[in-house]
């Protein structure tokens, strides 16, 4: 229906794809969808103000039975300023294998894993959370909720 709101997908900027999908791919789980650049992604270019010159390939990732869910838009062969100081948006992701991804994010350079932190949702469930935050700032918030026995 096409009167209704629906989520497609997050979008994040990355300075280099390979990179970040070493994180996204490798480590969270996310699969290949696509990978686009030149005139497909040129709106991506003015949506986000990437700078003149900036190479820009758009890649969307599926989560399992989440087709496209998240994007990555690389915009490479110019600087982009790290974001630093407050962070204003986060992807939140429940991980089958908790220790697993936190290992493996944590063996990847220029990604800071924050300290985890027991998780309490607002129905009184008890969990694990923890913050990934990749080389080019962008968070990521892992959680795993145990199923009740």
């Amino acid at each position: 229906m096409e009167n209704t709101l629906h989520f497609q997908r997050a979008t994040l900027v990355v300075a280099d794809l390979e990179r970040a999908l070493r994180l996204y791919r490798d480590i969270l789980g996310f699969t290949v969808e696509y990978i686009l650049g030149g005139d497909a992604v040129a709106y991506s270019r003015q949506v986000f103000d990437l700078p003149a010159g900036a190479v820009v390939r758009l890649c969307t990732l599926n989560a399992p039975g989440q087709p496209r869910t998240l994007a990555l838009v690389e915009a490479s062969g110019v600087a982009l300023p790290l974001s630093v100081g407050v962070r204003r948006s986060a992807a939140v992701l429940r991980v089958a294998d908790f220790d697993s991804v936190l290992a493996g994010a944590a063996a990847l350079p220029d990604v800071q894993v924050i300290a985890e932190h027991p998780l309490r949702t607002h129905d009184g469930r008890i969990g694990r959370e923890a913050g990934i935050v990749d080389a080019d700032g962008n968070l990521v918030v892992i959680y795993s909720i145990p199923m009740a026995p």
